[in-house]
């Protein structure tokens, strides 16, 4: 969305944005890097608390992953990427993110089904279309519990559909991306070989991580006529809104996307009636008020409530 003119609070904080690097986030990755390592350093016998700091980790770095592509380690696109092309997560190829999530940001066509990468919802039309055992896995998946058991399968496997029909369209670049992430993912495995941790605990603690993250984008965009309406607000500033960089002012980063994490709750503070009316008071007050609510209850139908094919 394109911002709205800033108050005068909303331009303090902006002008606080560091000419240099950013020192609180790679404050982060080394913390992210410390409990990664020390996870594997652990002897046997502590299974649990491996596995316990391997998602607190994988996690943190998949948010981390998101500051890298909104540039937000260098200034300079190319370092940033080299940054990320390690991914200990495994499943997500840093520059395939990194190209899909750019295009999720075109506001304009937020929870399109076909135009947004990142759209939970289907096209009225293709939801009609499918079996009713798949209706019933989808509309489990549109609860809370849904997307975080059944959710990282769903988005891995649309995931990997919508690249391999890039590739049969003859979009080389998809190749490339997978092709450069491989070495970060031999050396993750080598490093997990000389553990304590199996291999099957490493790759359970990824799908716990990415069902961790299935909290964050559970509700981050609604259905609305208006692009400004279709992101939200969760005031929350407890453990999950750090392992999630503060994406939770999700409104707040579309209207800002280059704008440091650290400096989102200030900026929402300093805008809060405006982000509000411009969001249309799509608000929660924490992530515990969003559990307690769709836990087991779906807040979205499955097909688009308002969408339209488009003209020619």
């Amino acid at each position: 969305m394109n911002a709205p003119l800033l108050s005068d609070l909303e331009t303090a904080v902006l002008n606080r944005e560091d000419v240099g690097w950013r020192w609180p986030t790679f404050g982060v990755l080394s913390l992210c890097a410390v409990v990664w390592g020390g996870a594997l350093l652990l002897p046997a016998g502590w299974e649990g608390l491996q596995w316990g700091l391997l998602v607190f980790a994988l996690t943190l770095h998949s948010s981390l992953s998101h500051e890298i592509l909104h540039d937000g380690f260098f200034r300079s696109i190319e370092a940033n990427s080299a940054l990320g092309l390690f991914q200990p997560g495994l499943f997500v190829p840093y520059l395939r993110f990194r190209a899909l999530h750019l295009e999720h940001h075109r506001d304009a066509d937020l929870t399109d089904p076909y135009d947004d990468p990142e759209s939970a919802y289907l096209d009225p039309a293709v939801w009609r279309s499918l079996p009713v055992w798949q209706q019933h896995v989808l509309r489990f998946n549109n609860t809370l519990l849904g997307r975080m058991v059944v959710g990282p399968v769903i988005g891995m496997a649309g995931f990997l559909r919508g690249d391999l029909r890039r590739i049969r369209h003859g979009a080389r670049e998809v190749i490339w991306h997978w092709l450069a992430h491989l070495p970060g993912v031999v050396l993750t495995l080598w490093l997990v070989s000389l553990s304590s941790v199996s291999l099957w605990a490493y790759l359970g603690a990824c799908y716990g991580a990415m069902s961790v993250l299935r909290i964050r984008t559970f509700l981050e965009h609604r259905a609305h006529e208006r692009s400004a309406g279709r992101s939200v607000v969760i005031e929350d500033r407890g453990v999950l809104a750090f392992l999630f960089l503060n994406n939770n002012f999700h409104a707040v980063h579309h209207a800002h996307p280059q704008v440091a994490w650290y400096h989102l709750p200030a900026l929402y503070r300093a805008g809060k009636d405006k982000f509000l009316l411009g969001n249309q008071g799509y608000v929660y007050r924490s992530y515990g008020q969003i559990i307690a609510r769709y836990f087991l209850r779906a807040k979205d139908p499955v097909a688009h409530p308002l969408w339209q094919p488009k003209e020619d």
